[in-house]
């Protein structure tokens, strides 16, 4: 009696007793999940078991049968289950393969045999009902790719703008505060500014407004940054006016402090005296008219320097919009590289891809699967030129088949001759190409090949036929995309095809290859 192998990783427990459309015989019953058996095993002590709960029972040795000890029919060392002892019921699993059942799923009128279930419906139905790994959700299993993809708020989602994965419902606050977030200028409408990028453009807008610099001692207006050096000079006046006051009031300060002869404070000499009237007259008028003087200069050079920083800052304003305008530039100019240079790679892709499909159309529209080939050649007089200039000394006919799964193989054709036959004859090779299916075939290759130039008045064919050399490497199975060819290398004189030849019309010939399929 042949034992079992247990080596059955994907294995399931019994099928549920509900599925039964009849009442179930206690034969077909798991003796451990008590479901209907699936690929039912049989211990020594004659119990049936599923295979995986079989497994799962012995694998950590033998154990003995509760069901042998339910029965009272206990027995060592036949109760001891064992999976070098047990087998697979065949019989029982076919019967039971035959039993008829249903479908479970609410919804599904499905009904069968238990065989079918297994093979066809059980996991396949279109009502089952799984739960979401990742948001625990009860959905349909036709809908899980949907749901996976559209619905489930657990899923995996990049963020458009940095490229970083986040899951669905919180992608929502990472937009909030992502970086690369397009934000809007509401001032000069400009769309898609980058949230690490906006500080800078509002800086630089034309259109963005800001207070006046004056607004410290009254100027209320607020006006746009490209506007702003209109404002200070038409507004020249208003700010005076805003000014006079705070100077009026400095100079009150000024006209209030101490007399001269009061005691005044000093920081490091405590109090002193203050020099009396009339002892300096002279000197002190000379030197008010300096100070009013002085005072003058240090006027003027002040709003020179106030004018001189507005320029400065304007300068420095436009510098930095031209350096952020050109690291943009270059970063535009970098992106558009890139994409060039990925458009150049799908391009070549695109290119071979074209080139791969075209050559396997022109090899199904010619290809045949009977072993017979007829091989139209056009254009013959400018194809021999090149022949005889050696630009093109040899051509291949499209690969042609013994069959669907067959061998695969081609013609080459010297229309100015090869090896012996070079400038005297057309020379005919027959070549064996790897195929697919090359590993079911019979190598190596033997069949006999006929090849003829036809006679295109149907009257007499140039024919040559060969056996293969089955010692010859043209002949073993491929081990490159072709074997070297063998063939005819004084087919056919060109001297028949001189003149009104029947071999030659419309400057075209047709030559023709037949394998003998017979013992294939």
């Amino acid at each position: 009696m042949s034992r079992m192998s247990l080596d059955c990783p994907n294995s399931l427990p019994g099928i549920p007793l509900s599925v039964l459309s009849v009442p179930m015989e206690n034969k077909y019953k798991c003796q451990q999940c008590l479901q209907v058996l699936r690929r039912p095993v049989q211990a020594q002590c004659g119990h049936r078991f599923c295979l995986h709960c079989f497994k799962q029972l012995t694998s950590s040795g033998p154990k003995p049968c509760e069901a042998c000890r339910q029965e009272e029919i206990y027995e060592e060392p036949v109760s001891i289950l064992n999976s070098n002892e047990a087998f697979p019921d065949n019989a029982a699993g076919r019967e039971i393969a035959s039993l008829p059942a249903r479908c479970l799923n609410q919804g599904c009128n499905w009904t069968g045999s238990i065989k079918e279930y297994e093979t066809r419906h059980e996991g396949c139905c279109e009502f089952e009902r799984i739960q979401c790994e990742a948001c625990q959700t009860s959905i349909l299993c036709t809908e899980k790719d949907r749901h996976n993809e559209r619905e489930c708020g657990a899923r995996t989602v990049i963020c458009k703008y940095c490229k970083m994965t986040f899951t669905f419902k919180d992608i929502k606050a990472h937009d909030e505060i992502c970086l690369k977030f397009p934000l809007h200028c509401k001032d000069c409408g400009k769309k898609k500014i980058p949230r690490e990028k906006f500080s800078d453009h509002s800086r630089i807008c034309i259109k963005s407004k800001s207070t006046c610099p004056f607004s410290e001692v009254g100027c209320k207006s607020v006006i746009e940054n490209g506007k702003l050096s209109d404002h200070e000079h038409s507004s020249t006046m208003e700010h005076l006016h805003l000014l006079l006051p705070m100077v009026l009031s400095v100079a009150r300060a000024h006209a209030e402090a101490p007399d001269p002869g009061e005691w005044q404070e000093d920081s490091g000499l405590g109090l002193y005296r203050a020099p009396e009237e009339g002892v300096t007259t002279g000197a002190g008028t000379a030197a008010s008219a300096q100070s009013v003087d002085l005072e003058k200069k240090v006027n003027a050079l002040e709003n020179i320097v106030c004018v001189l920083n507005r320029e400065v800052e304007r300068s420095s304003v436009t510098l930095e919009a031209f350096s952020h305008q050109h690291r943009l530039d270059q970063e535009k100019i970098e992106n558009l590289s890139n994409k060039v240079r990925q458009l150049e790679r799908t391009l070549t892709m695109r290119d071979l891809q074209l080139s791969e499909t075209e050559q396997l159309v022109r090899e199904l529209q010619f290809c045949t699967y009977d072993g017979i080939f007829v091989w139209k050649i056009s254009d013959f007089s400018r194809r021999r030129q090149d022949a005889v200039a050696g630009r093109t000394p040899a051509m291949f006919s499209p690969a042609f088949y013994s069959s669907k799964y067959g061998y695969k193989m081609c013609l080459r054709l010297y229309l100015n001759g090869d090896g012996t036959g070079r400038g005297t004859h057309l020379s005919l090779f027959f070549v064996v190409m790897r195929g697919k299916c090359d590993a079911l075939l019979k190598w190596p290759f033997s069949q006999k090949v006929t090849l003829m130039l036809l006679d295109q008045n149907n009257r007499e064919h140039i024919i040559d036929a060969f056996r293969p050399d089955i010692t010859s490497t043209s002949f073993q199975r491929p081990i490159s995309e072709m074997n070297i060819a063998s063939g005819c290398p004084l087919f056919c004189p060109l001297a028949k095809l001189a003149g009104k030849s029947p071999y030659l019309r419309d400057d075209t010939i047709f030559i023709k290859a037949i394998v003998d399929l017979t013992g294939l």
